[in-house]
């Protein structure tokens, strides 16, 4: 497979060009800044910001790491985007119920 924006040879299965950086997966980005509910490590915060701003998750997570390391802010900031991030809409997968084997007979 080929990076549509640098043009080299990438692995057919990735997600991010190894040598831009773009997303070239068929997932595309959120276009709105939500918390997913899977995939997540503690709050999914550094998730949602790398899913909005098509980022490396790794990228955002070392940030916030070396954040808290230099003075503290990076978890003033994580919790403060734990509250005012909201989770992303709950999926809940419906099934028809089967029918009754004594309507089947009456049906039919």
């Amino acid at each position: 497979m080929y990076c549509n924006y640098c043009g080299k040879v990438i692995q057919e299965d990735a997600n991010h060009c190894a040598y831009c950086g773009k997303r070239v997966g068929a997932v595309a980005a959120r276009r709105s800044l939500v918390r997913p509910r899977v995939g997540r490590r503690i709050a999914g915060v550094c998730l949602a910001l790398a899913e909005y701003f098509d980022l490396d998750v790794t990228l955002i997570r070392f940030v916030f790491l070396l954040s808290l390391i230099c003075g503290g802010f990076g978890l003033l900031a994580y919790i403060v985007g734990w509250i005012v991030i909201p989770n992303a809409p709950e999926y809940v997968a419906y099934a028809v119920p089967p029918q009754d084997a004594n309507q089947q007979q009456t049906a039919g």
